[in-house]
């Protein structure tokens, strides 16, 4: 009896190893599939909802950063700004200057891509949604009401601004209208200052924090007749 018992024991493990053998090497046969909150259906803040907008970009980003090196620098960024969180202008001529409401715009901005007339690669704008793109864009040269105004300097983010040594940076920026992190921070179109060294990880307010400074309050405004 107490050999048919160690031999019942026996028989036991060497099935229960195989059974989880072989459920382990079919299981590393498989794609690896994260279910983003995106596809599942879940619901969530808009600030977190657009980080998940170019995900499915973030492969063909860090396979562009291994083989491109150039791209803008920040100060090409910022002089295309009248202040920091400003909305760039519009740098090249525009052929409708009163086509509002088209995807024009997106036909070039909204993924990018070289472009050989100005041996540049396109910016992908982060919020593709909003197509009436005038509203907010306006050119850099105009003979039309708009007049040259001489603003001061504008304080720009500290590159690096991580809460501690080797910590990741913190956002220096607000999220409204720059949900879609990938479209400035990767790619060959992203400020090489700025350009993020891990686009595979979509997920990146999992450890990136906003700097939550709070506003001193201005009060209503009343325009002055």
């Amino acid at each position: 009896m107490k050999r048919l018992y160690f031999i019942g024991i026996f028989a036991l493990l060497l099935i229960a190893t195989i059974f989880t053998w072989s459920k382990s090497y079919y299981a590393e046969q498989e794609e690896a599939y994260v279910i983003l909150p995106t596809e599942s259906g879940s619901t969530f803040i808009p600030s977190e909802k657009g980080v998940f907008e170019r995900s499915k970009f973030a492969n063909d980003y860090e396979a562009m950063d291994a083989h491109f090196k150039g791209g803008r620098s920040l100060d090409t960024y910022y002089n295309n700004r009248a202040f920091h969180g400003a909305p760039p202008s519009i740098p090249h001529p525009v052929v409708n200057d009163f086509k509002v409401g088209d995807k024009s715009c997106l036909k070039c901005h909204e993924n990018g891509g070289y472009v050989k007339k100005y041996n540049a690669y396109t910016p992908v704008v982060p919020h593709p949604e909003k197509v009436n793109c005038r509203q907010c864009h306006v050119v850099e040269n105009t003979n039309g009401l708009f007049k040259p105004v001489k603003s001061g300097s504008f304080p720009k983010p500290a590159i690096g601004n991580a809460a501690f040594e080797g910590g990741p940076p913190i956002i220096p920026h607000q999220i409204q209208m720059h949900e879609n992190c990938l479209a400035c921070h990767a790619g060959p179109s992203a400020p090489v200052e700025i350009r993020v060294t891990h686009p595979e990880r979509s997920n990146c307010r999992q450890c990136h924090v906003l700097n939550n400074q709070e506003m001193t309050d201005i009060g209503n405004f009343i325009r002055k007749k």
